[in-house]
C-alpha cells in the first residue's frame, strides 16, 4: 500500500491543490498574481544589478571615478524594483494565507456537519480521538501546502522567463539552466515519493494518540479508582513513542533531501561561472551578461525551494485529505421528509409497528448483532407506558428508534400516525424528547444548559422546568443560581442533580412526547416518585400531561405506568400493568424482586451512612 502511495502521491496531491484552486478561484489569483509580480522582478533584478556593475562598477574601477547621475539612476532603480517586490511578496502571503485558512475553517464546519448528520451507528465505529483528528489535525494537513503554492506557482513562471532570458543571452549559459532546473525537480519528485508513508504513517499515529488521550481523560475516575495510572500512562506513552519515531524519521528525510536541494543551485551558480567565465574569454558574453546570469541562478535558489516545499508537503496534504473525505463521503445519513405535526400542545401518540433494528458490526467482514425482532406497542396520547426488561433487552434501542436516533431496519415507527421518517428535524424535536441514561451537561450556566438558547424560552420557563424536574431547590441554592457554572460535564453537581438538570432540559422544550430511558436512577427514590407524579400533570402552557415512555427498574416507577412492556432478546413478551404481570409473568415477577432487593440494599447501606457520629466524649464500654 506504501508503494502505490509512493508512485501516485503526486498526481492525487495535485487533485487536492486543484480542488483548492476551484474553491477560492478569485483569492488565489491574487496570491499567484503576487508571486508572478515577484518572481519577475526577481529576472529583472537580476539584469539590473548586472547592468549596474557592468555599465556602472567597471567603468567606475576603470576611470577611478562615476557620474553623479548615473549612480542616482542605478540606485533608484534598485529601490524601486525592491518596493515592487515588497508588493508582491504581501500579495502572495496575504492571499495564501487567506486562502489557506478559509479553507481550513470551511473543510471544519463541513466535517462537523457531516458528523451531526451520520447515524450513531456510524459513530460507534469511529473513535472518538479518530473524529477529533479528523475535523482538527487532519483538516490543517490536507490544506497544509496551500501556504506555499501560489509562490510555486509564481517560481515556475519565473523559471520559464529565467529559461528563455538565458537562451536569449547565451545558448551555452542555458544549457546549464537547463540541466539544474529539471535535476531540482526530480529531486524534489524522489523526496515526496520517500515522504509519503511517513507522513501517512505519521497522521494515523497523531490521530491514535489523540485517541488514547481524549480516553483516558474522559475516563479519569475509573483510572484513578482502579489505581491503573500507570498502566495508562504507559499505554499512552508506548503510542507516543511511535509517533516520536515517526516524525524523526520524517526529519531524517528532510536531513538528507533539504542540503541536496539547498546544494544544487549553488552547484549551477559555480557552474555559470566556470562556463561563463569561458564565454567571456571567447567574447560571446559581456561582463554585464555574466554577472546577470550568476546573480540569477543566486536569487533563484530561494524561490525554486517552494516547489520543493509544495511537493514536501504533497504527501501529508493527501493523507489529511484521505482521512476528512473518509467523513465526507460517508454513507448512512437519515435525511429527514417534509411533514410538520402540529399536536396544540395536546400530548402524542407513539406506535411500534413490526420494528426490527441490529447494529452493524465495527468491521464489515463481522456479523451485525439483531437486537430487536418484531417489536409492537402503543403509547397512547397522555398516557404512560413502562419499558422493563433485563440488561440486553433492548429497551434503550427502543428509547433511541422513539426519537430517530436510530431508524428501524423493518417496520415503522409512527408519531401521530406520521412515520418519524416523514417529518422535519424540526418538527420532531418540537415533539418528542429524549432524556438519556448517562446526563451530559455542557460546561456553561444553569441557564444555557436548559434554555439551549432556543426560541421563547426565559427565566420563567427554566424555573417551571425545574420545578417539575425537582430541581429548582439545588439551583436556588447555588452561588449564582441560574448564572452557576456547573463544570465540563456538570463535574460541580452530583449525578442526581445532573439528571434532574437534563430532565429539566428536555421539559423546557415542552415535548408532547417524553422518553426516559433510565433517566432518574441516580434520584433518591422519594424524589424521583415526586418527579414522575409531577410529570404525569399537565406542563405550563400545555392542555394536557405529555406522553411518557419510560425504562423503568424501580417497582414505585412502575407501578405509576397505566401500562408495562416486558421485552427479553429484544421482544415483547408481555404487556398489561404492573398487577396484571407480577400475576402472570414469572421472569417479570423475579427481575422486579431482584431490582427490589437490589434498591433495599442500596437504601440500607445509604441509611447506615446517614447514622449521625456519637456526641463527643461518650464512650461506649463492651463486654470483653
Amino acid at each position: 500500500m506504501a508503494s502505490g502511495t509512493s508512485r501516485d502521491v503526486i498526481q492525487r496531491g495535485l487533485s487536492v491543490l486543484g480542488r483548492a484552486i476551484r474553491e477560492q478561484p478569485r483569492i488565489f489569483a491574487v496570491a499567484v498574481a503576487g508571486s508572478v509580480l515577484f518572481g519577475g522582478l526577481v529576472i529583472v533584478s537580476a539584469y539590473v544589478v548586472g547592468a549596474v556593475v557592468g555599465d556602472v562598477v567597471v567603468p567606475a574601477v576603470e576611470n577611478g571615478a562615476v557620474g553623479t547621475g548615473t549612480l542616482a539612476l542605478a540606485a533608484v532603480a534598485l529601490f524601486g524594483i525592491s518596493v515592487l517586490r515588497v508588493v508582491g511578496i504581501f500579495g502572495r502571503r496575504l492571499g495564501a494565507g487567506y486562502m489557506q485558512f478559509r479553507l481550513q475553517a470551511a473543510y471544519r464546519r463541513r466535517v462537523t456537519r457531516r458528523y451531526l448528520e451520520l447515524p450513531l451507528s456510524w459513530h460507534h465505529r469511529n473513535a472518538t480521538g479518530t473524529l477529533l483528528s479528523n475535523a482538527n489535525s487532519d483538516v490543517e494537513a490536507a490544506w497544509y501546502p496551500i501556504a506555499p503554492l501560489p509562490f510555486a506557482v509564481g517560481t515556475l513562471v519565473m523559471l520559464v522567463g529565467a529559461v528563455g532570458s538565458l537562451f536569449l543571452t547565451d545558448w551555452a549559459l542555458a544549457l546549464v539552466g537547463l540541466a539544474v532546473f529539471p535535476a531540482l525537480f526530480a529531486l524534489n519528485v524522489v523526496y515526496s515519493r520517500r515522504m509519503a508513508p511517513r507522513q501517512a504513517l505519521a497522521q494515523r499515529l497523531r490521530a491514535e494518540v489523540s485517541g488514547i488521550a481524549h480516553e483516558s481523560f474522559d475516563g479519569a475516575l475509573v483510572v484513578k479508582t482502579m489505581g491503573r495510572e500507570a498502566q495508562e500512562t504507559a499505554r499512552f506513552a508506548g503510542r507516543a513513542q511511535e509517533l516520536r519515531d515517526s516524525l524523526i524519521s520524517v526529519g531524517r528525510l528532510r536531513g538528507v533531501f533539504d542540503p541536496l536541494l539547498e546544494t544544487l543551485p549553488s552547484l549551477g551558480t559555480l557552474a555559470v561561472l566556470v562556463v561563463g567565465t569561458i564565454r567571456l574569454r571567447q567574447g560571446a558574453i559581456t561582463v554585464t551578461e555574466l554577472v546577470s546570469v550568476a546573480f540569477l541562478f543566486t536569487v533563484l535558489a530561494f524561490p525554486v525551494r517552494a516547489i520543493g516545499w509544495v511537493l514536501a508537503e504533497l504527501p501529508r496534504s493527501v493523507a489529511g485529505w484521505d482521512r476528512v473525505s473518509r467523513v465526507l463521503d460517508a454513507t448512512g445519513e437519515m435525511p429527514y421528509g417534509d411533514v410538520t405535526l402540529d399536536g396544540g400542545g395536546a400530548p402524542a401518540t407513539l406506535a411500534f409497528d413490526g420494528v426490527h433494528f441490529g447494529y452493524e458490526p465495527a468491521e464489515a467482514h463481522l456479523p451485525g448483532a439483531q437486537v430487536l425482532g418484531e417489536v409492537a406497542f402503543t403509547v397512547p396520547a397522555g398516557r404512560t407506558v413502562a419499558l422493563v426488561g433485563p440488561t440486553g433487552a433492548g429497551k434503550s434501542t427502543i428509547a433511541s428508534l422513539a426519537v430517530r436516533l436510530v431508524d428501524p431496519d423493518a417496520g415503522t415507527v409512527t408519531l401521530d400516525g406520521v412515520d418519524v421518517r416523514q417529518l422535519t428535524a424540526g418538527s420532531l424535536a418540537s415533539t418528542a424528547a429524549l432524556v438519556a441514561q448517562v446526563p451530559f451537561v455542557f460546561d456553561d450556566t444553569v441557564r444555557a444548559n436548559i434554555s439551549l438558547d432556543r426560541p421563547g424560552i426565559g427565566d420563567d420557563d427554566v424555573w417551571a422546568a425545574l420545578r417539575l424536574a425537582e430541581a429548582d431547590g439545588f439551583v436556588a441554592a447555588l452561588p449564582d443560581g441560574l448564572d452557576t457554572m456547573v463544570g465540563e460535564r456538570g463535574t460541580s453537581l452530583s449525578g442526581g442533580q445532573r439528571q434532574r438538570l437534563t430532565l429539566a432540559r428536555a421539559l423546557a422544550g415542552r415535548p408532547r412526547l417524553l422518553v426516559l430511558d433510565d433517566a432518574t436512577s441516580a434520584v433518591d427514590p422519594r424524589v424521583e416518585a415526586a418527579i414522575l407524579a409531577g410529570l404525569r400533570a399537565p406542563a405550563p402552557g400545555q392542555h394536557a400531561a405529555a406522553s411518557i415512555l419510560v425504562v423503568a427498574y424501580r417497582r414505585a416507577t412502575i407501578a405509576l405506568a397505566d401500562e408495562v412492556i416486558y421485552l427479553e432478546q429484544g421482544r415483547v413478551l408481555a404487556r398489561g400493568t404492573h398487577t396484571e404481570l407480577l400475576a402472570t409473568v414469572p421472569g417479570y415477577v423475579d427481575l422486579v424482586t431482584a431490582y427490589e432487593q437490589a434498591e433495599q440494599e442500596r437504601e440500607q447501606n445509604r441509611s447506615y451512612d446517614e447514622v449521625p457520629p456519637l456526641p463527643s466524649g461518650l464512650e461506649i464500654e463492651v463486654d470483653r
